[in-house]
């Protein structure tokens, strides 16, 4: 299958082109550039023939910044729709996720749009949680589901761990397996069923509950 992904929910903007059996096109722009840089750099991840190859296009919902959610979504609903393509969502957190080898391991994904705000998907046996705001209420807030040992991800992970302190856990922290951000959400996007409508696909933003900064 062939698919383009799109992300610029965690920091700067990338763009990624999939097909079976070669090797894949990546472009990733550092910088709050998805406005100035973004369509740019989806045109060079295609190969010759444009959106007559594609198949599908996935783009990543966040959480993650406001700005670079809206814009990639923007983008890929704009671009689903001119091209007659299915559009699928995908989770800043899966994006993260994907390709590690975790094994069954309790995981703490963090992801962060703004400084000391944090969005986090934590991931056990006993199932699944989340929180968002700032990262010493979302701590608080987990505590009493947080295991002694459990890995942590995300750009928001050396942030969480510093906050976390004298907790005592004990806590691994794990870069992503897949890189740029869009090539792991095109893997994805190639995996699962796509929207039934692109009003489906929805921003997650993450930081909602704190977007107001309390006076001092």
């Amino acid at each position: 299958m062939n698919v383009l992904g799109i992300d610029a929910a965690a920091g700067g903007f990338s763009a990624a082109f999939v097909a079976d059996g070669r090797a894949p096109a990546t472009i990733e722009l550092a910088g709050n550039v998805a406005l100035e840089g973004g369509l740019r750099a989806i045109s060079e991840v295609l190969p010759s023939g444009g959106s007559s190859r594609l198949e599908r296009i996935g783009v990543g919902i966040g959480p993650g910044t406001f700005t670079g959610v809206r814009i990639a979504i923007s983008y890929a609903k704009s671009l689903a729709l001119g091209w007659k393509l299915p559009l699928c969502g995908v989770s800043t957190f899966d994006a993260f996720e994907r390709g590690l080898q975790l094994s069954n391991r309790p995981v703490l994904t963090a992801i962060t749009g703004r400084a000391g705000v944090v969005s986090v998907r934590l991931r056990t046996l006993d199932g699944e949680r989340r929180a968002s705001g700032y990262i010493r209420d979302v701590l608080a807030a987990l505590q009493p589901a947080l295991p002694k040992s459990f890995v942590l991800l995300g750009n928001g992970a050396e942030d969480v761990r510093a906050a976390l302190g004298e907790r005592g856990s004990d806590v691994e922290i794990l870069a992503r397996a897949v890189e740029p951000a869009a090539l792991a959400i095109a893997m994805l996007a190639a995996e699962r069923e796509p929207a039934r409508s692109l009003h489906e696909v929805r921003a997650d933003y993450g930081e909602l509950p704190a977007v107001t900064v309390p006076k001092v």
